[in-house]
């Protein structure tokens, strides 16, 4: 009779699944993994070896919130996030990583993130 009414989240997660069978972080090279709620942006790098997360960096950092406190839009904010993460992760020997945009489309502040870790001086 009608269409069956999908849930964004099922959806996502769906996605998610899919990416995560091809995408896999290592010791050399970690998944730098995106998270965004409606009011933050979260990115963490994981080594999926040995099931650990090395590294993580949001836009509720303490570090940030000075930098964060005057922009005027969240792709601001995400973009500081990605290079904030780059340097974390260039201090700890870490130059290559493979990106696991969790289920999310590459738009908006996703790729916002992505370009500022690329500009921090990750490769991916």
């Amino acid at each position: 009779m009608g269409f069956k009414r999908v849930d964004k989240r099922q959806r996502r997660f769906k996605k998610k699944r899919m990416i995560r069978k091809k995408v896999y972080g290592t010791t050399e090279r970690p998944r730098l993994v995106v998270f965004r709620s409606l009011k933050n942006i979260y990115g963490q790098l994981v080594d999926d070896t040995i099931k650990k997360t090395i590294t993580t960096v949001s836009s509720r950092s303490k570090e940030l919130q000075d930098q964060l406190a005057s922009l005027p839009d969240k792709s601001q904010s995400a973009r500081i996030v990605g290079k904030a993460l780059a340097t974390k992760a260039l201090s700890l020997n870490i130059k290559r990583v493979v990106f696991d945009r969790n289920g999310y489309l590459y738009h908006g502040r996703v790729k916002a993130l992505a370009e500022g870790a690329r500009e921090g001086g990750l490769m991916f």
